[in-house]
């Protein structure tokens, strides 16, 4: 993985976790900085994974799988911060 690598992963993360706030509907609960840096670990470990499977150098496949992971881990943390617990059963 080069550098060139890492910073397009690092772009792509921040990138699906500023957008990643609007696919959950209602007011967020969670600030702009923590969806950025979700994001971006995402979509680190995105580049990590697609380079271990065999994906080198700059690529759509490569690209599809930062973002999908940067878009699940975005989507995660959004949907389930704010949710109190229940103490009933």
């Amino acid at each position: 993985m080069t550098i060139a690598g890492i910073a397009a992963a690092l772009a792509v993360g921040i990138a699906v976790g500023a957008l990643g706030r609007l696919v959950v509907p209602g007011r967020p609960t969670v600030p702009l900085w923590l969806t950025m840096t979700i994001g971006a670990v995402a979509a680190l470990l995105g580049a990590i994974s697609a380079w271990l499977v065999g994906v080198r150098g700059f690529s759509l496949l490569g690209l599809v799988v930062q973002a999908g992971l940067a878009a699940v881990g975005v989507a995660i943390v959004v949907a389930t911060a704010g949710k109190e617990r229940s103490d009933s059963l």
